[in-house]
């Protein structure tokens, strides 16, 4: 089923969903053209100026998982070409990090999707235990392992893994709806609507 939400838009979910299940505007796709990806998260932290657990995740997520990273680490980046080639080719099909990557030039050429806060060019360490499988805060937004996990251009929202088939039920109706509607109904709902907001505000201009 989470192969189904990569039909579905961010922003179609971010109105089923609501504000809480979106991720924050720093988390955004690091190279243009990223492909939409969804998939279930499996949860990574990392401490501070460490990267050890997201290296360890790459051999022990399902193909089809989002890799998502809490770390918050404005210093050191979490990973780099070799190990997004590495994730790449196990079949992990993105990451989602609080943090930053580098080689940013080979991730752009291996067409891997990273959603993060930026780049720096100094990696962090390998010394530091900290933990998968449990939940994780990234940009915002609590992640649970098992969420589904979609991004795209336009951001990160995370489906909680117990509403995934009523979330993407709403969605396809949204859509439905939508499709069916044309620009000039839109138009008229809209103005109407507006006029409304504005007359009860005492708007009168």
């Amino acid at each position: 089923m989470d192969e189904d939400f990569k039909d579905i838009p961010t922003t179609t979910l971010a109105d089923v969903l609501g504000r809480e299940r979106v991720m924050d505007a720093g988390i955004r796709p690091l190279w243009s053209g990223a492909p939409r990806v969804a998939g279930p998260a499996f949860t990574v932290r990392c401490p501070p100026g460490d990267n050890l657990m997201l290296h360890a995740a790459i051999y022990r997520a399902e193909p089809g998982a989002v890799i998502v990273v809490e770390s918050g680490d404005p210093d050191h980046a979490l990973a780099g070409g070799n190990v997004c080639a590495v994730a790449q080719r196990r079949g992990v099909a993105a990451f989602v990090a609080d943090g930053l990557i580098r080689d940013l030039g080979e991730v752009r050429e291996l067409g891997f999707p990273v959603f993060a806060r930026g780049v720096i060019p100094i990696p962090g360490a390998k010394r530091a235990l900290g933990a998968h499988g449990g939940p994780v805060r990234c940009g915002g937004v609590l992640v649970a392992a098992g969420d589904v996990v979609v991004a795209d251009e336009e951001g990160v929202v995370v489906v909680p893994a117990a509403g995934r088939a009523p979330t993407l039920a709403a969605a396809r109706a949204k859509l439905a709806k939508e499709a069916a509607e044309s620009l000039d109904d839109w138009e008229a709902a809209h103005r109407a609507r507006i006029e409304q907001s504005l007359g009860e505000l005492g708007f009168t201009c």
